[in-house]
C-alpha cells in the first residue's frame, strides 16, 4: 500500500489548472444510461471515484471509453442487466446516481447499498420518496428493489435539499410522461451542471440554478457533449494551501462565480484571494487574521446548502483556522463524524477543542509539526496534506487511496507547485 511522505514548511508557488468538478461527473456518467446514443463528456476528474464509475457502467453493458485522459465516451446502446455489482456499487456513494437513470431506462433497478465516506449515518430516504412519487414500487431491505410500469410527472416536495437526491429525481422526470416539480431542489453548481447536460441532449429543464424545478419529460433523449465545470472544492483546497504555506498561486478556469461564499468565510480567517476572469489569484504572505464579530464577538463558521459554505470545505477550514490568529467555532451541521479527524491535527500541535460530534473551537496560530498519519475520508485527507504541507519537519500519509478518491494526481500537482511530497511504497525498507 502507498503512502505520502512530506517534508513541510515549504511556500507552494506557481499556477495549477482546476479539475473537473467529481461531484458533477458522477451523475453525469450515470445520466449517459438514459440515451441509446453516445455522449462525450470533456473535463472528467482523473480520480478514482470517476474510474469506478466507469466500471460500473462496464459492467452493465455500457461501452465505456477514454479518449484521452479527461475526456471519455459513453454508449450505452444496450443495458443488460438491472443488477448492480455489489462490490463495485459499494466502493463509492455516487453510485446511488444510477437509480433514477437505471428506472427510467429499464423500468426497474436493483441497488445494493452504496458506500462513501464513514462520516455519519447519510439517509437514502430522500430518494426513494422521490422515485415513488413519479411512480416506482420500493422494496427496502439490506438492498433496495425498484420496478415501475411506467413514471408519470408529479409534483414533488423533497424532505430535504439533498443533492443526489435531486439528481436522481431529474433524472427520472426526464423521461416520465408529462410535467415533474420538483421543490426544495438543491442547486449547487453540479446539479446544474447535470441539468444543462440533459438540456443539451434534448431534456426540457426550467429554474436550472433555482430551489424549484420544472421537467417536462420528453420520450427519448439524444447524443451529444458536453464539458464539466471547475471542481470548486478542489480550487478552494489550493486557495487554503497557498494561503497557510505563504505561497502566490494562480488556478486557471477555476470557476470564480462559484466561489462567493468560500470568498466571504475565507477571508473572515483572514485568506484573500480575486477572481482574474475565469482564473483565481492567490497572493503571498496572507494576514491570516480571523475577522470577529460585531462587537468583538468570537466568529462561527458553518456549513449549509447552496449557496451556503460547502460541508465539504469544512476539513479544510478547520485547518486555515489552526494558523490564522483568533478563535473561530466551527459547527459542521450535516454530518456527525466528520470532525473526529481533529484529533491528528491536535498530535500535530493544533489547538483545537472537539465540543461534540458537530462542533469544534480552533485557536491560532498554532506551529504545527510533521506526524504519521492516516487518511480516514477524502477531505479531512486532503485536511491532513495541507497541515502536512505547512507543519516543520517530515509527515507521512498512509490510506492515501482516500485521498485520490477526490483529487487527482495530487502528488504530482504539488510538486509542480515546490512541494516537497513524494510517494512511497509502504513496505519499502528504505523509508526512513
Amino acid at each position: 500500500m502507498e503512502k505520502f511522505v512530506i517534508e513541510g514548511g515549504v511556500p507552494i508557488s506557481g499556477s495549477v489548472v482546476a479539475s473537473g468538478n467529481k461531484n458533477a461527473a458522477l451523475p453525469l456518467l450515470a445520466a449517459c444510461l438514459l440515451t441509446d446514443e453516445p455522449v462525450v463528456l470533456r473535463n472528467v476528474p482523473d480520480i478514482g471515484d470517476v474510474a469506478t464509475m466507469g466500471e460500473i457502467l462496464a459492467d452493465v453493458g455500457v461501452a465505456v471509453e477514454r479518449l484521452d485522459v479527461n475526456t471519455w465516451r459513453i454508449h450505452a446502446h444496450q443495458i443488460r442487466t438491472s443488477e448492480l455489482n455489489p462490490r463495485l456499487f459499494g466502493a463509492i456513494r455516487g453510485s446511488i446516481t444510477l437509480a433514477g437513470p437505471m428506472l427510467a431506462r429499464m423500468g426497474a433497478v436493483h441497488l445494493p447499498r452504496p458506500g462513501g465516506d464513514v462520516i455519519g449515518r447519510r439517509r437514502v430516504d430522500t430518494h426513494f420518496l422521490a422515485l415513488g412519487a413519479l411512480g416506482a414500487e420500493v422494496e427496502a431491505g439490506r438492498t433496495f428493489r425498484l420496478r415501475t410500469q411506467g413514471l408519470r410527472g408529479a409534483d414533488i416536495l423533497l424532505d430535504e435539499a439533498s443533492v443526489t437526491a435531486t439528481e436522481n429525481a431529474v433524472m427520472a422526470a426526464v423521461l416520465a410522461r408529462g410535467t415533474t416539480i420538483i421543490r426544495n431542489a438543491a442547486c449547487e453548481p453540479h446539479v446544474q451542471d447535470l441539468c444543462r447536460m440533459l438540456c443539451r441532449l434534448g431534456a426540457q429543464i426550467e429554474g436550472i440554478g433555482s430551489n424549484t424545478l420544472t421537467i417536462h419529460g420528453v420520450e427519448r433523449l439524444g447524443g451529444g457533449e458536453y464539458t464539466i465545470g471547475a471542481d470548486y472544492m478542489e480550487v478552494g483546497s489550493f486557495i487554503a494551501l497557498a494561503a497557510v504555506t505563504g505561497g502566490e498561486l494562480l488556478i486557471r478556469n477555476a470557476a470564480p462565480e462559484n466561489l462567493r461564499m468560500v470568498k466571504l468565510v475565507f477571508e473572515r480567517l483572514g485568506v484573500h484571494f480575486e477572481a482574474q476572469g475565469g482564473d483565481v489569484f492567490v497572493p503571498a504572505e496572507q494576514p491570516l487574521t480571523i475577522v470577529p464579530d460585531l462587537g468583538g464577538a468570537i466568529p462561527s463558521i458553518y456549513d449549509a446548502p447552496w449557496p451556503g459554505f460547502p460541508a465539504d470545505l469544512m476539513s479544510i477550514a478547520i485547518v486555515v483556522a489552526s494558523q490564522s490568529r483568533g478563535t473561530v467555532l466551527i459547527h459542521e451541521k450535516m454530518f456527525e463524524s466528520r470532525l473526529y479527524f481533529v484529533d491528528k491535527l491536535i498530535w500535530m500541535g493544533a489547538r483545537i477543542i472537539l465540543c461534540d460530534p458537530h462542533r469544534c473551537v480552533v485557536q491560532g496560530p498554532s506551529p504545527l509539526h510533521g506526524e504519521e498519519l492516516e487518511s480516514p475520508d477524502i477531505r479531512a485527507g486532503m485536511a491532513l496534506l495541507i497541515a502536512a504541507l505547512c507543519a516543520e519537519g517530515r509527515s507521512t500519509i498512509s490510506n492515501i487511496r482516500q485521498i485520490e478518491r477526490g483529487y487527482g494526481r495530487i502528488d504530482a500537482k504539488l510538486r509542480q507547485l515546490g512541494a516537497r511530497i513524494e510517494r512511497i511504497d509502504s513496505c519499502d525498507p528504505d523509508e526512513a
